[in-house]
């Protein structure tokens, strides 16, 4: 059975924004090993349409930037969408009925997946999916944007609390 954790890079103070920060040289490494060891990706729809970006090559990717696209295409993917009509590759689309897809799943794979997406996260955090809650913070306050948690939650409970290179703090909580 697979554990499902829900992770991002996040401001201080609780905002998402690829645009607003990128990674840190050491935090890129770690994402690159992360995504290398999953069993796979889990994504709504706005997410996945940003990560497809790593399906292209750049000529103008650093050798980290080749690593992680690499690592990307190869991970299997799984898309929530009522709206999309085809995903890229080796990505399979889910338009019905997520929970019941993601449980099948869930029960179907051996090994971590990553969920990402805030609004995907809520809808599958009172289903019971999400077994964790990675939040990769770091040194910036944004004052707006997309949080991290798109609603309320139950209790959570901090496991673990791990320095990532330069600037990053990873939290790991479980559901209480």
């Amino acid at each position: 059975m697979a554990t499902i954790y829900f992770g991002m890079n996040q401001s201080l103070d609780g905002y998402i924004d690829h645009e607003a920060f990128a990674p840190g040289e050491a935090l890129f490494r770690h994402f690159i090993d992360e995504v290398a060891s999953l069993a796979g990706s889990i994504y709504g729809r706005r997410l996945y349409e940003i990560m497809a970006y790593w399906d292209n090559d750049d000529p103008d990717w650093t050798p980290e930037q080749h690593a992680f696209a690499d690592a990307w295409r190869h991970m299997p993917k799984w898309v929530a969408s009522r709206s999309l009509n085809s995903v890229g590759p080796n990505a399979t689309l889910i338009s019905g009925d997520v929970e019941a897809a993601l449980r099948k799943l869930k029960g179907e794979v051996e090994g971590v997946m990553q969920l990402g997406g805030p609004d995907l996260a809520h809808s599958l955090a009172g289903a019971g999916l999400i077994d964790e809650y990675r939040l990769y913070l770091r040194p910036y306050v944004l004052g707006s944007g997309k949080p991290f948690f798109a609603g309320p939650l139950p209790p959570l409970r901090l496991v673990a609390s791990d320095p990532i290179g330069e600037d990053a703090l990873r939290l790991t909580y479980v559901p209480a």
